[in-house]
């Protein structure tokens, strides 16, 4: 065996070749069709407007008055991404516990019987309808319905955050083992019992870590939810931007990327804590 002379080139070379031509050629039409052309970024014309944007951002806005006006808005972006959230969750949780197949008695036999199947399918159908409809839409018509304010944003994040978490829900549950599961099941353990005891404790770490992650995307929906009025430090972005205040949209990136970064160590500390 030490004597066999190592390959000098990877064998799988040829292939690796083929795959990363036939994926170019399926984007370039792709690219075509969005115009997109990065270079124009670096033309003369281009140049001179990016400079002047950029550097109104320095130095950030740090006059007391406007930043307790961010601190304030700070804050009920976080109160709009986590009470959408919490609402998402009244969504997601019942129809997780109804689409999960390993939660239904009818399937212990093999295949579920057709109105559970029927009830099962009809739930996955409404999370599709949710999470299709984009937060920005749903803000849209509630601000129509309830007016300007923190409430449309409250309602929009929590209609298609709950089809998502309960999509994803129902898949990390389904993925996982489901042998004590179906056992608690057939000694007639009741649903929540087979969910709390059987398929929770193995996927609590994954099901916190996402749910932790989709707060992180609540807050930044919250933001940009508030360019149609639904309050928050998104509406707040929207009018420095329009005033020309760099300055002032620079403080507010910051509190973004550190709000961001805030969630990024909470999902940290809960993986620790369940491992």
């Amino acid at each position: 065996m030490s004597g066999l002379k190592p390959p000098e080139r990877d064998p799988a070379w040829w292939g690796r070749l083929f795959w990363l031509g036939a994926a170019l050629a399926l984007l370039w039409p792709l690219l075509v069709a969005t115009e997109f052309r990065p270079w124009v970024l670096l033309s003369a014309e281009s140049r001179a407007p990016t400079a002047r944007f950029l550097a109104a951002f320095v130095p950030p806005a740090t006059n007391p008055e406007f930043l307790w006006l961010v601190a304030r808005e700070t804050w009920r972006t976080v109160a709009i991404a986590t009470a959408g959230i919490t609402l998402a969750l009244v969504v997601a949780v019942p129809a997780t516990l109804m689409s999960t197949r390993a939660l239904s008695v009818s399937a212990l036999s093999g295949r579920m019987a057709p109105l559970p199947a029927a009830l099962r399918q009809a739930v996955r159908w409404m999370l599709v309808v949710l999470r299709s409809i984009p937060e920005l839409v749903w803000a849209l018509v509630f601000v129509r319905v309830v007016g300007l304010g923190p409430t449309a944003g409250v309602l929009a994040i929590a209609l298609t955050y709950g089809g998502m978490l309960g999509k994803v829900y129902a898949d990390i549950l389904e993925s996982g083992e489901t042998p004590a599961t179906r056992s608690l099941l057939a000694n007639g353990s009741g649903r929540l019992q087979a969910f709390a005891y059987g398929l929770l404790p193995q996927n609590a770490a994954e099901l916190t870590s996402y749910t932790v992650y989709r707060w992180e995307c609540a807050i930044r929906s919250s933001v940009v939810l508030g360019f149609v009025g639904a309050g928050g430090l998104g509406q707040q972005l929207d009018n420095s931007t329009k005033m020309f205040a760099g300055s002032e949209v620079a403080t507010m990136l910051l509190v973004f990327v550190a709000l961001v970064a805030l969630a990024d160590q909470v999902s940290a500390w809960l993986r620790r804590a369940l491992a």
